[in-house]
């Protein structure tokens, strides 16, 4: 009779992190930084029907990389936990960090699992509040691993060097979380680009604006607002 393979908690635990870290760093990235009136979100994303970045309710957006199929479930099943909430409770009880809370627990369930594969996906809570100082952005990686990121974030293959960029862009720019909306994107996109350059027709960007009269606060930056930014 053979008798199967041993393999230690630790070790299974780091091939599953290296199965899904891999998985991750194939996809294109995301970076979500704050501006003056809210924050912004852009994604390198050449496809124009499936989506990284989506609205989850009045204040809050998602953002995601890796395998689409994996994130557009959470992100669905995120949705569904807003609306259940605030029609059970009051719209005003539906935060960033209670879904940010609820998407850790899952992934963090999956992971430890060894009944089914880690989910190659890593995600981005944003929500904006009645001034900046509320503002939150919370970064999660696929073992349920949550982070409270302080100016801004960035997910995805290259993302330790597109946020030295960014640091550097902003530092040489002088300016913070106090830009406006047009600067934001065009550090945000060059902070993607590096060498490259990266058309609008390569971009998905999306705002939570803070100065809009709707209570819903996310909308899509369309190709002409992005070509004007970016001219």
């Amino acid at each position: 009779m053979t008798m199967p393979m041993y393999v230690s908690p630790e070790q299974q635990m780091k091939d599953r992190a290296d199965y899904a870290r891999k998985g991750i760093a194939r996809g294109r990235s995301v970076a979500v930084l704050r501006f003056a009136e809210g924050i912004c979100l852009v994604a390198e994303n050449r496809s124009q029907s499936l989506h990284k970045i989506s609205e989850i309710y009045d204040r809050i957006a998602f953002a995601a990389v890796g395998r689409y199929n994996e994130f557009e479930n959470l992100r669905i099943a995120g949705i569904r936990h807003a609306d259940l909430r605030g029609y059970s409770y009051d719209r005003a009880d539906v935060t960033g960090r209670g879904l940010a809370n609820a998407y850790a627990q899952l992934l963090g369930t999956i992971f430890s699992s060894g009944m089914e594969k880690p989910y190659e996906v890593e995600l981005i809570v944003a929500e904006i509040g009645d001034d900046a100082g509320s503002d939150e952005i919370y970064r999660l990686t696929y073992d349920g691993s949550v982070a409270d990121e302080d100016h801004f974030a960035v997910m995805g293959g290259e993302a330790d060097a597109i946020a030295e960029r960014i640091t550097a862009l902003r530092s040489a720019k002088g300016i913070g979380d106090e830009a406006s909306l047009t600067e934001c994107v065009q550090i945000a996109v060059a902070g993607l680009a590096g060498e490259r350059t990266l058309g609008v027709d390569s971009l998905e960007v999306a705002v939570l604006d803070r100065s809009r009269e709707q209570q819903r606060k996310f909308r899509r930056l369309g190709d002409a607002e992005l070509t004007e930014m970016l001219s």
